[in-house]
């Protein structure tokens, strides 16, 4: 079975209605990215960005996943499937994908805010005085910016040894993240679905295909393309 990476962002899920940073000019429901998704802003009002990640957790129960998440679940019975997503919900898991890695943390997951090993899967509201193991505040289980991404060797990894990369919703603009696109064989096919694609995707080779559409209305065109290649 040939093995089909997929590397996935904000785009894929804007399309079940969550909402994104780079869709509000650097908001999200009126927070500003430092204040909620830095280990700075942790440090100057942990309320504020335990509430952030409680609405979110809230949002996330409101959504469900689309036909561009349901597609790849079901490409998994024609390719070894592994998602390496930028998104911290679960609706690729919730549309049946097996193998999906989180390079920016899980919303579903928390964490000691001292011992990053220390994780616990969480559902309901995270507030002040609930503790790990260790006696540490609990935090939200996300990689913030300025924070080393752990899992970013384990998905160039997974690069390496790709068949077939297929590229779904992301601007291709925020790093480390961004440079997964130069681990991947030199034989191996792109296909990068985004409504400004072309203009995003600086490795050009002659198997580079662009789908410039958004996830759901791209993905059909991009499964034809896996069969033809």
């Amino acid at each position: 079975m040939k093995k089909l990476v997929v590397l996935t962002g904000a785009g894929i899920s804007a399309e079940s209605g969550l909402k994104t940073f780079r869709d509000a000019g650097g908001l999200w429901e009126g927070y500003r990215i430092e204040e909620v998704a830095s280990p700075d802003g942790w440090r100057t009002n942990q309320d504020k960005v335990l509430l952030f990640y409680n609405q979110r957790r809230h949002q996330l129960k409101t959504v469900v996943p689309n036909k561009a998440h349901k597609t790849l679940a079901e490409l998994e019975r024609a390719f070894e499937v592994q998602i390496i997503t930028q998104n911290v919900d679960d609706l690729h898991e919730r549309a049946g994908s097996n193998n999906v890695l989180h390079l920016h943390g899980e919303l579903l997951s928390v964490r000691s805010e001292k011992n990053a090993a220390l994780r616990y899967r969480w559902n309901d509201d995270l507030n002040k005085g609930q503790l790990a193991e260790d006696g540490a505040q609990l935090r939200p289980d996300i990689v913030w910016f300025g924070e080393e991404v752990p899992l970013l060797s384990n998905a160039a990894e997974i690069c390496s040894t790709a068949d077939y990369l297929l590229i779904i919703g992301t601007s291709l603009q925020v790093y480390p993240a961004a440079g997964l696109v130069y681990e991947i064989p030199p034989h191996c096919p792109v296909i990068y679905i985004d409504p400004k694609a072309d203009s995003n995707f600086t490795q050009k080779k002659t198997n580079t295909y662009f789908i410039q559409k958004t996830a759901v209305e791209g993905i059909d065109e991009a499964v034809k393309l896996l069969f033809q290649i």
